[in-house]
């Protein structure tokens, strides 16, 4: 009898990089999320930047969580990622099963060694040890949910193993997608994968389809993969949106990411979205475009982000709904269990 294959899960990610104060990002952001679970999105995802406003307006994401945990009922809620490194991991171990266990077991957390090394300085801490410090301090995190004996001989309080099954890695190489695989962790592919630009250019999927069978084969025997492939996502109604707002995005873009060969130097816009592996117009496109990604298409979860295009509120939440209703359907996706009446957010 044919095997079926499990229905994948649909997360939004949002970076909370809405042109507004902080008080005004977190509102917006919260809306977003609050309007991805109407829609019937599986998961929503938020980042933890430290210091760079352009890059990410949160460093504090269980806070953020909280709140959005007591505002929603269903849908997960996840970090990707957590700068593990930087943190204290017991303290991380205790807000992250307190945070669960109030929201019901919803919440799913994603950690790195993060790609901003200057914040290691601020922390008092060395960026050549972030490798180690990331290892010592997953171990010591599963062994506190586990309610094993910590240093010490005290066991975490409240123990949650549950939070042991739900941990991703994010990575950029295929040592890190071995590393999840032998470890039974979930697999995160980001959409900002480095590498040269030019003729010899790799697509996205090439990069990622080597990282998920170096995953795949270092599982454990029985343990079900979990990938997550995160995508540049902006759904539109008409075309011209898309290309006005891509435009404007590329230039703050390009300002920030100087030097890191992404984007190439006074790109076009139809360049620069290739450059940067977005999908993006009106729904037909954004179907035939991600319909091409095959890395995509051996994802168990997606996480699709409007940023580095960072349109206005409304349009994200336009994109939300076009997402949900026409673009992931046609590609297989179904919906949760919505809730609530949907509204057109750019009227």
């Amino acid at each position: 009898m044919p095997q079926t294959k499990p229905r994948q899960r649909l997360g939004f990610f949002t970076r909370v990089l809405d042109q507004a104060s902080p008080a005004e990002r977190y509102r917006l952001g919260a809306e977003q999320i609050m309007h991805a679970e109407r829609l019937g999105f599986d998961a929503a995802w938020v980042a933890q930047h430290h210091f760079h406003e352009p890059e990410g307006g949160l460093p504090a994401p269980f806070i953020f969580l909280a709140q959005m945990a007591a505002r929603t009922s269903r849908i997960q809620l996840g970090t990707a990622i957590i700068t593990l490194p930087l943190e204290l991991p017991i303290r991380v171990a205790e807000d992250a099963s307190v945070l669960d266990i109030m929201s019901g077991g919803r919440l799913e957390v994603g950690v790195a060694p993060g790609g901003n090394l200057n914040s290691y300085i601020a922390f008092g801490l060395d960026s050549k040890d972030r490798h180690t410090l990331m290892a010592h301090h997953l171990d010591l995190m599963r062994d506190a949910w586990r309610g094993r004996p910590l240093p010490g001989g005290d066991c975490l309080y409240p123990v949650n193993p549950g939070l042991a099954d739900r941990i991703w890695q994010a990575t950029f190489s295929i040592e890190g997608a071995q590393r999840a695989g032998r470890d039974g962790d979930g697999l995160m592919l980001s959409r900002n994968q480095p590498r040269e630009q030019g003729p010899a250019r790799l697509t996205l999927d090439q990069i990622q389809n080597p990282m998920i069978d170096a995953y795949l084969q270092a599982l454990p025997p029985g343990r079900a993969p979990r990938i997550l492939a995160s995508r540049t996502v902006f759904v539109v109604d008409d075309r011209k949106d898309a290309m006005r707002f891509c435009e404007a995005g590329f230039r703050a873009y390009g300002a920030r990411r100087a030097g890191l060969k992404r984007m190439p130097q006074g790109a076009s816009v139809e360049e620069a979205i290739l450059a940067l592996d977005i999908h993006t117009g009106v729904p037909e496109e954004v179907i035939a475009s991600l319909q091409a990604d095959t890395a995509l298409a051996r994802a168990t979860d997606w996480s699709v982000q409007v940023h580095s295009i960072d349109p206005p509120h409304p349009y994200i939440m336009r994109s939300l709904e076009l997402m949900a209703e026409v673009v992931a359907p046609a590609l297989g996706w179904q919906p949760g269990a919505a809730s609530g009446n949907l509204i057109n957010a750019t009227a």
